[in-house]
């Protein structure tokens, strides 16, 4: 790693299995001695500073979201929106933002997600040692997630497998082969999945975000429907899945916390977002950049791309104490786990109430004396969280 007053400096040799395995460690170096630095491995510049990171994402038309070298494109064979910009992406996301809107939200999907969890929940065995990975965080992510696309014909099971197929891919920036078969085939599944159900919502319209797009004003073409649900199935399922593992173990391992949330119902929400901050879900994204530029008086030229590095930016020393520490109780302080700008995650208040003021409090009422039963491995650069919880529920 090279550093000087003007050039950009470049690490020509973490490999993107350091980042998979533990990326904090060399994002907090990054930060210190060199917050803008372009990464071999990667073949992206870091942005590692909470200040660059949002302005980037606020600054649209300087940093496109359509970068040209992304795994995405191929892992979703589409040009999705999330590598769309100004009118083109927002088309797209009105489109769909009745199914995710505060309406919605209060009259349809947190009455159906309570049932749900009561469901989900009360199977979990009382008294015995499972994975809440595989035993509830997936599995109801995806539940929840099928109602609100509109793929309720589609099984727990295969709603998981295409969500983690979806996001390998779209975390490849190595360009294996391996991810990219997976997906290939999955798109095929996912697609047909979609478009029988278009069929079935188009005599039986929803609230969901298929039936959404369908009936829009200006309706999307087919591709653009696929597409944006498998975004959906991609961020809708991991996202929460992850929050709410990587909770539980945030909570079990400081129980002096998890009496404070259980003492006082507001906290949940303290919980959620803390969680978010301390791991996010979503750790980075890529911007173009479109004119020569500088970055904290380094020079980007066009057509680089940059990274945002959100799991960084929640770490800045800057805006958290201890930043490593997950902690509760924190001062108020916003978060880049969803992002900022155009492309603020559509998900983030639904996914927040469902896991804030629906799972983890029925959990934990449920199993007041839960506790971790072995070791907690997170794993990912892209998207990051718990590969494995296991706990004793008691």
């Amino acid at each position: 790693m090279t550093k000087t007053a003007t050039a950009l400096p470049r690490d020509e040799t973490t490999p993107i299995s350091d980042f998979v395995l533990d990326p904090y460690a060399i994002y907090q170096r990054y930060r210190a001695e060199t917050p803008v630095i372009e990464v071999a491995s990667v073949g992206r510049v870091m942005l590692t500073k909470a200040a660059d990171t949002r302005m980037v994402k606020e600054n649209w038309e300087l940093f496109s979201s359509d970068d040209p070298n992304t795994p995405m494109r191929r892992a979703f064979q589409a040009h999705t929106l999330m590598r769309k910009d100004g009118q083109a992406h927002a088309r797209e996301r009105h489109a769909m933002a009745s199914a995710f809107g505060a309406k919605a939200i209060r009259d349809v999907w947190l009455p159906l997600y309570q049932s749900i969890a009561e469901d989900y929940i009360g199977r979990l065995p009382r008294g015995e040692t499972v994975d809440l990975f595989g035993a509830l965080a997936a599995p109801i992510s995806a539940k929840c997630l099928g109602h609100l696309v509109g793929l309720t014909q589609s099984s727990d099971d295969d709603l998981c497998r295409w969500s983690q197929v979806l996001i390998d891919g779209a975390g490849n920036f190595g360009f294996s082969d391996e991810p990219f078969i997976r997906s290939d085939a999955t798109n095929g599944e996912i697609n047909g999945a979609i478009d029988a159900s278009i069929a079935r919502l188009k005599s039986q319209p929803h609230v969901n975000a298929i039936s959404a797009m369908i009936s829009a004003e200006d309706p999307l073409p087919l591709e653009a429907i696929r597409s944006n649900i498998k975004i959906a199935i991609g961020g809708g399922i991991n996202e929460p899945r992850d929050a709410l593992c990587t909770a539980v173990y945030g909570l079990l391992s400081n129980p002096d916390q998890l009496a404070d949330a259980k003492a006082n119902p507001r906290l949940w929400a303290n919980v959620f977002d803390e969680t978010v901050r301390w791991v996010a879900p979503i750790q980075v994204s890529s911007r173009l950049v479109k004119e020569d530029t500088e970055i904290r008086g380094i020079p980007i030229a066009k057509n680089k791309v940059v990274m945002t590095i959100q799991a960084s930016a929640n770490h800045d020393e800057e805006l958290y104490d201890a930043p490593h520490l997950f902690d509760i109780h924190r001062p108020k302080q916003s978060h880049q786990a969803f992002g900022n700008g155009p492309h603020f995650c559509m998900g983030t208040h639904i996914a927040r109430r469902m896991i804030a003021d629906i799972v983890l409090p029925m959990l934990f009422d449920r199993f007041p004396n839960m506790r971790l039963a072995g070791d907690v491995p997170f794993r990912g650069f892209g998207f990051r969280g718990p590969i494995s919880v296991p706990v004793v529920l008691d």
